[in-house]
């Protein structure tokens, strides 16, 4: 006969003995918040801006060199900011993600030296 469940439980016995389920003791790790900064994060917001500017500025120019009339600088500037903002707003999302993975890894470096990783307390205070 194998494994029985237990309606009331809910949990797998091994039939036939009492042993422990292995790994029921262990206690998962509290997780880190998932958000970065809030200064980071205002940061990306200012430079997504800055790019779409930037990409308005060259989509004028193409369009004022290549068009006859206001109109296809207009639509230059137009098409080149929404580019440069998108383009901007992929990096910085990518950023963003990636700068919060780092502070959710926890380095060897750190543990060897016997020193709490400052990053991951929740406790510490912010500069």
């Amino acid at each position: 006969m194998g494994p029985t469940l237990d309606a009331v439980e809910h949990e797998i016995k091994p039939s036939g003995s009492d042993l422990p389920l292995p790994f029921q003791d262990l206690d998962a790790p509290e997780p880190i918040a998932a958000d970065p900064p809030p200064v980071a994060r205002w940061t990306a917001f200012l430079l997504v801006l800055v790019g779409g500017l930037l990409g308005g500025l060259v989509g004028f120019g193409v369009g004022d060199l290549m068009g006859g009339t206001q109109g296809w600088a207009l639509f230059g500037a137009v098409i080149g900011g929404l580019t440069g903002a998108a383009g901007t707003g992929v990096v910085a999302n990518l950023t963003l993600q990636a700068m919060n993975e780092w502070n959710a890894v926890e380095h060897p470096e750190a543990a060897a030296d016997g020193e709490p990783d400052e990053r991951n307390d929740p406790d510490a205070e912010e500069p």
